[in-house]
């Protein structure tokens, strides 16, 4: 089987992946904990659903394939609980949000994988700053040519998971400013940005045997873009979030994901357009920096708005579809955080400002991940 034919899968089939940092109790700076706590975790009926990532100091879950927001939470409630019940044997801890906030990327490790070192090898310096953590959201796909469509479609939706999931503020122990400084970090990789204006399935897979055949990539998974087509799996993958600080956000995500494509795929209200790339860089720059205060310009008709008001009334649109796959629970639990002015970064920089310790906000940060019952509001 070639490996750009596209696999179908269900429609709005959904799947999260979602990168750990793995901390010490000492003072929650990242440590090379991820080989024990893998090592014990393998012993668990999870071991296929946790993994490696590039470096030692982070994990990654892996959810199963679900069609239901409801299933899906719990699923990851189970794992988020195996991973805190393992780590206590072990005197780790592990925390979401997209940085770190005080390490220093020098002295992290490289996990011993070829693919881990391949990469340290091509990217130098590069590979240790990716020591950030983000979420990832697949969701299924009856072709190839619904995959891309659904690419160019959600692209115009960036800014919205780059606000709803930002929870990146500090980096090398430092207040960046922006509302999410993980993708900085992403930005630096040639392969980065977004999937070249084609559309259909045919042109996608000319463009990648040229990128093949002139030896920029070897596989898919050497193109970094915020959404990708995942062939082997039938999925379009949305790669932009930062892992939130709770699974319950990081089960809303996927449901608002869900919602969206299921929505385009039904309407298909708009026929993909160059002009969503023409403003791409600026209306994600203004989510990074800005977020739900940034300004949007809707590639379809112009119009400014700030992005929350944009992500109420989208929210609003596909609220029908989320009902018809009964994830309208996980949509409401962002529509309640846009309205009350909460967001995760919000709740880091409240949380600095109240502790006066910046090892104490990623304490603090990494008890909102571990405990099971469901985290205080977030900060106003």
């Amino acid at each position: 089987m070639d490996e750009m034919d596209f696999q179908s899968s269900p429609r709005m089939s959904m799947g999260v992946e979602l990168e750990l940092q793995v901390l010490n109790t000492r003072d929650y700076n990242l440590t090379r904990g991820a080989p024990d706590l893998l090592r014990l975790l393998s012993k668990t009926p999870y071991k296929d659903l946790i993994k490696p990532e590039i470096a030692q100091s982070m994990i990654e879950l892996n959810s199963s394939i679900h069609h239901r927001y409801d299933e899906l939470l719990l699923e990851l409630r189970a794992l988020r609980d195996e991973v805190t019940r393992q780590c206590g044997k072990l005197n780790l801890a592990v925390a979401g949000g997209g940085t770190h906030a005080f390490h220093q990327w020098s002295e992290q490790r490289i996990f011993d994988m070829p693919r881990f070192h391949q990469l340290s090898e091509l990217y130098g310096y590069l590979a240790k700053q990716f020591v950030v953590f983000g979420q990832h959201v697949h969701l299924g796909c009856p072709s190839g040519d619904d995959a891309v469509y659904l690419v160019h479609m959600l692209s115009r939706h960036i800014p919205h998971f780059i606000v709803l999931s930002g929870s990146s503020p500090f980096s090398q122990g430092e207040d960046t400013a922006f509302h999410t400084a993980r993708l900085n970090a992403i930005n630096a990789f040639p392969l980065s940005g977004h999937m070249p204006f084609v559309q259909s399935w045919d042109e996608f897979r000319a463009f990648f045997e040229r990128m093949k055949n002139m030896g920029v990539v070897g596989s898919m998974k050497d193109f970094y873009w915020d959404i990708r087509p995942k062939p082997g799996y039938g999925t379009v993958e949305l790669r932009v979030c930062d892992t939130p600080l709770t699974v319950e956000k990081a089960a809303a995500l996927a449901a608002y994901a869900q919602a969206l494509g299921q929505y385009y795929l039904t309407e298909r209200p708009y026929q993909p357009s160059s002009d969503v790339y023409e403003l791409y860089t600026y209306n994600r720059f203004q989510a990074c920096r800005f977020g739900a205060q940034g300004n949007l310009i809707d590639p379809y008709t112009g119009r400014h708005t700030d992005i929350g008001s944009d992500i109420l009334a989208t929210l609003q649109r596909v609220m029908p579809y989320a009902e018809q796959l009964q994830g309208q629970a996980g949509l409401k639990v962002l529509q309640r955080e846009i309205e009350e002015n909460g967001s995760d970064t919000r709740w880091l920089r409240h949380t600095l400002e109240k502790e006066q310790s910046i090892n104490d906000v990623v304490r603090l940060q990494a008890g909102r991940w571990m405990t099971p019952a469901s985290p205080p509001g977030s900060a106003r």
